[in-house]
């Protein structure tokens, strides 16, 4: 049986995640962390505290992180010091931190998991166009989000331009050149982002998390679009997280080792 924390246990992410640990057989909820935990039912065998420092040691086995960058900047290096493994689904980290929570979990007991994206759907979208990316003169990204999602891009837009960047790198292609010469309204093409692919960003009520990849060279096109349409999409991944953090030592970045790809 897998012990389980979750931070951020009263944002709506972070409520998902407590009720899959709950639903899951091998998994029990033994800790929740989050500044407004007063705020939602809790089972009483579960330890509760405001702060990641105030966890007694030996709470949790995984401590899952869906908080918000701000806090999860302050709390990630610090749990994983402690000996907690964790996974991380929270974006908009900054370099500098994650750059220590990795040191944390290179020097210190405590294994890292940070995935833009847990939803399984999206991160084998990511590696289609990865693969796609060689074979077309251009790229851009749209990624659409529900309105309080608080940073943009989003981080799974950013690591797909990555991934993009990278495989025309490594195909010998140059970085993808918007042709626009003149802007009738600044920001109309969107973000600069790696390798110059083209990020825009959307975020309207009623949308949950949603990406456009859209491939096109002369006289045709190749779009890969991904919809999850519910925060139980990010699920599958979660779990599959939680239950392979403790064999991968150190850092793991992204689900696609946990996947085979």
């Amino acid at each position: 049986m897998i012990r389980v924390g979750v931070i951020g246990a009263a944002g709506r992410m972070g409520q998902n995640v407590v009720a899959a640990v709950e639903d899951a057989e091998d998994l029990i909820l033994t800790a929740a962390v989050d500044p407004m935990i007063s705020s939602i039912e809790i089972h009483d065998r579960v330890v509760t505290s405001t702060t990641v420092a105030a966890l007694p040691a030996g709470a949790a086995d995984v401590l899952v992180d869906f908080s918000i960058a701000a806090a999860a900047e302050e709390h990630v290096a610090e749990a994983i010091g402690r000996g907690f493994h964790v996974v991380v689904g929270t974006t908009g980290i900054s370099a500098e931190a994650m750059a220590s929570a990795v040191a944390a979990a290179q020097e210190g007991p405590g294994n890292l998991l940070v995935a833009a994206n847990f939803a399984l759907g999206a991160v084998l979208a990511m590696r289609f166009a990865e693969i796609a990316a060689p074979y077309f003169e251009s790229v851009e990204v749209i990624e659409l989000h529900h309105a309080a999602k608080r940073d943009a891009p989003s981080g799974t837009s950013l690591k797909t331009a990555e991934r993009i960047a990278s495989a025309r790198a490594s195909a010998g292609l140059d970085d993808c050149v918007d042709p626009t010469e003149s802007f009738v309204i600044e920001g109309a093409r969107g973000a600069s982002g790696p390798g110059g692919v083209r990020i825009h960003s959307v975020r309207l009520p009623g949308l949950v998390a949603h990406e456009e990849i859209l491939f096109g060279s002369p006289g045709e096109g190749l779009t890969i679009r991904h919809d999850s349409y519910d925060r139980i999409s990010f699920m599958a991944g979660v779990l599959l997280a939680i239950r392979s953090i403790s064999k991968r030592r150190g850092v793991t970045i992204g689900l696609d080792a946990l996947l085979g790809s």
